[in-house]
């Protein structure tokens, strides 16, 4: 007890905790840094480049999926929650990248996806060995199947990514057997989180990384845990969000049961020091929806998805931010603001699309609307300017610090995504945001490794975005970063709240105390006076007329 008692000591005051300001950086592990040169990314490539995050500025890092997986869906796939995958190294090989990291002050959120398992997990393995209604089973989402034999699936589900959301196994004697849900591929199981055991070996999952020293967890699909009792069919609208977050309703998102889960996480975390942190990832219909993953006895964070899905459109970006600000604060929550990630298309590319491109889609060589890349890097620095402004804390994905545009041209032959092969090719997936990074402009794999090897193919292309060209570049979009970072924390950005003024229709335009933060949506160029000193330009411009597609922060007087 009195143990206890000093470790909630050493918590910050309520309102003061790191991670409502924090900058964190997303890093996609196959896809940052090989050490190892077979192709693939992995720890100790991430503890080799941890200096390089720690001049880019940021507080935090976010790893996603690193855990024991046969890699069907790029580790979103876990067969074992407490184990590091060979991959991308050993829990000893962890325990350096945690110490090195907050060695260097940096925190680290890990990735948990307690939505599914393998289908190579210990659990589901034993299901699939047991009977009917079976304690085993009972950890899974099995039903029977409709029809005279039971050989249609218990309802109409689609998955995500794409095809059918059940699965037929068969039983130990041969025989065709009970169906088994999966949002997302066949391999991905869902757990059944009415389940008490399945709770509470989350529970014991979460205590095993927290004692080994994490400041926190992202949790993937945290608004699909719970289904509405019954199961009823249900059909999405024509291109409706995959992930669901455009629509009310649907019976495997949002349930308001799943919020009792976080409530109990909640509880798990309070018992550590350091204001331990959650973040969801929780796809919904509204901001105020969204806003109910973190109501103080929740989660921390959840990511702001319609701030990251806003079209370049000035009225619309006012729009979202207003409502970001209002829904968050009404309890208590810091907002948060994010523009790409491993799922969505490089926003470098995605704020210039010229044709509606679903979320989860992609864009590929035979896609309509491909961005012009002078215009989506012109828009994807504005809007990085204008994020990393504002209150709250701030989610950076790996690359997007280099301007890096989605990869668009990658052969069908190195494809990787299972949404790519469940539609037969009708979708491209997400490959194209997690073509590993490039840091040298010369040497094999643009310095990823030593080797050359690379789970995706990288652009030839990618050698003028590589981080050591972009460091002696002033006006590259590594150095804007650098410069918007630094800003930010000298100024203390990411605490406060923001005035907004009334330039144009066409600007997004605000004050943060002394700073006025303006990005030109439109296109002509707006005056902001004689009277300027600028701070941060998106782009370099001369006079005081902000051009088309850029922001700026600067004073007055």
């Amino acid at each position: 007890m009195a143990q206890r008692e000093q470790q909630r000591e050493q918590m910050a005051a309520p309102g003061s905790e790191w991670w409502r300001t924090a900058v964190i950086y997303q890093i996609y592990p196959r896809s940052f840094a090989d050490a190892s040169g077979d192709g693939i990314g992995d720890l100790p490539g991430i503890t080799s480049r941890l200096d390089d995050l720690k001049s880019l500025g940021i507080d935090a890092i976010w790893l996603s999926p690193f855990m024991t997986s046969p890699q069907k869906d790029a580790g979103y796939d876990v067969a074992d929650y407490r184990d590091v995958d060979p991959l991308f190294g050993t829990l000893a090989d962890f325990d350096v990248m945690l110490n090195e990291a907050h060695a260097r002050g940096i925190r680290v959120i890990v990735d948990l996806v307690p939505n599914h398992s393998s289908d190579q997990h210990v659990w589901f393995q034993e299901a699939l060995k047991a009977a009917p209604g079976s304690p085993e089973r009972a950890r899974y989402v099995f039903r029977d199947g409709r029809g005279e034999n039971g050989e249609l699936p218990p309802n109409n589900w689609e998955s995500v990514f794409g095809g059918g959301m059940w699965e037929r196994v068969t039983e130990p004697d041969g025989t065709p057997g009970q169906w088994y849900l999966h949002i997302f591929d066949a391999t991905q199981p869902d757990f059944d989180w009415t389940n008490e055991e399945v709770r509470e070996e989350f529970r014991s999952i979460l205590r095993f990384w927290l004692d080994r020293g994490v400041d926190g967890f992202r949790v993937d699909v945290a608004h699909g845990m719970m289904k509405e009792a019954g199961l009823p069919d249900y059909a999405p609208v024509a291109d409706a969000d995959s992930m669901g977050g455009g629509e009310e309703n649907v019976p495997y998102w949002g349930q308001d049961e799943v919020h009792d889960i976080y409530r109990d996480w909640n509880r798990v975390l309070a018992e550590y020091d350091g204001d331990r942190a959650l973040c969801g990832e929780a796809w919904l219909p509204t901001l105020k929806k969204t806003a109910l993953w973190v109501r103080p006895d929740e989660m921390h964070q959840t990511f702001n998805f319609p701030y990251l899905m806003t079209p370049w459109d000035a009225q619309e970006l006012r729009l979202v931010i207003r409502e970001s600000l209002d829904a968050f604060g009404a309890v208590g929550a810091p907002s948060t603001w994010v523009l790409s990630n491993h799922d969505v298309i490089r926003h470098a590319s995605r704020l210039a699309l010229t044709a509606d491109s679903p979320q989860g889609d992609g864009i590929g060589p035979n896609s309509q609307g491909k961005p012009d890349p002078a215009i989506g890097l012109s828009r994807g620095r504005a809007a990085t300017t204008v994020m990393l402004s504002l209150p709250g804390s701030a989610y950076v994905y790996q690359g997007e610090e280099l301007g890096l545009p989605e990869a668009m041209e990658i052969p069908d032959e190195f494809r990787q995504d299972p949404t790519w092969f469940r539609t037969n090719g009708e979708r491209y997936g997400r490959d194209g945001c997690r073509v590993p990074l490039p840091w040298t402009a010369e040497g094999p794999a643009f310095g990823f490794n030593d080797t050359g090897a690379s789970w995706l193919p990288q652009p030839a292309e990618w050698a003028h975005f590589a981080r050591d060209t972009e460091e002696r570049q002033p006006d590259s979009t590594l150095n804007l970063y650098k410069k918007l970072l630094s800003e930010r924390a000298a100024r203390r950005l990411g605490s406060g709240s923001l005035v907004w003024d009334d330039v144009a229709d066409s600007a997004v335009a605000f004050r943060r105390g002394e700073l006025h933060v303006v990005a030109n949506l439109g296109a002509e160029p707006i005056e902001l006076g004689d009277d300027v000193t600028f701070v941060v330009q998106s782009e370099p411009f001369t006079g005081t007329a902000l051009p088309p597609n850029t922001a700026a922060w600067f004073t007055r007087g």
